[in-house]
């Protein structure tokens, strides 16, 4: 297994950072939903754009993308869950 972190081609945008982290702390993706305030799809929506950005193929390979994200929020307030 290549453990590299992946840097994602294209800028995250603050709610794919904010579903990553979700991912990260070991929600599913309903959880995630219910937690930002969205639909499921809308979730999905994230995750597909989020891949298509970073080349992930699996979701041990999206979490990886996460690592450096959660170094940077260690300690930051949490961000509001409202809409983009």
């Amino acid at each position: 297994m290549d453990n590299t972190v992946i840097t994602p081609a294209a800028p995250l945008s603050r709610r794919e950072r904010q579903v990553l982290v979700h991912m990260a702390d070991g929600l599913t993706y309903d959880a995630i939903a219910q937690r930002m305030a969205l639909s499921r799809h809308t979730v999905d929506t994230y995750i597909r754009r989020i891949r298509a950005k970073t080349g992930a193929r699996n979701r041990m390979q999206l979490l990886m993308c996460a690592m450096p994200l959660m170094a940077g929020s260690l300690g930051a307030a949490p961000e509001p869950a409202l809409g983009d």
